[in-house]
């Protein structure tokens, strides 16, 4: 199966926590850094995810925010550290590679938010994911 999603990042299950309709799922990524995804208890049955799967966690580029510097106040749990390797800038929006210790995610953002974090290769900056935008996928 073919996806245009480029943010797959190899993983290993560490946690699943049911709830009635649905469940988060913590994922220690193969850098070391753990990520949650919330998804439906009905995908957990059909991936048949336990404590040991396998999986990718998958992230859209349009879901993952970039801020420079320490974050508080947020109820954002993924937050990946990591440094800008790469920046393409278009008329309005931006794709910035950035390398963390799970692997290389790609962040669309606007032109204007790399202007406003000042943002270029070699940058230190905190990917972040909400929780609902973590898909996950075996096999």
């Amino acid at each position: 199966m073919s996806m245009s999603i480029r943010n797959q990042l190899p993983g290993t299950v560490t946690a699943v926590v049911p709830g009635e309709a649905m469940a988060t799922v913590t994922v220690r990524l193969a850098g070391g850094p753990d990520v949650t995804a919330a998804i439906t208890l009905e995908a957990v049955r059909d991936l048949g995810l336990a404590e040991g799967s396998a999986v990718r966690a998958l992230v859209k580029s349009t879901e993952v925010a970039l801020a420079n510097g320490r974050v508080n106040g947020l109820s954002i749990r993924n937050r990946l550290p990591g440094t800008v390797r790469e920046i393409t800038t278009g008329g309005v929006m931006a794709s910035v590679k950035v390398v963390t210790e799970g692997g290389v995610l790609t962040s669309a953002v606007t032109k204007e938010a790399v202007d406003d974090l000042g943002l270029a290769a070699g940058s230190s900056v905190t990917a972040l994911i909400k929780a609902t935008e973590v898909a996950l996928a075996v096999g």
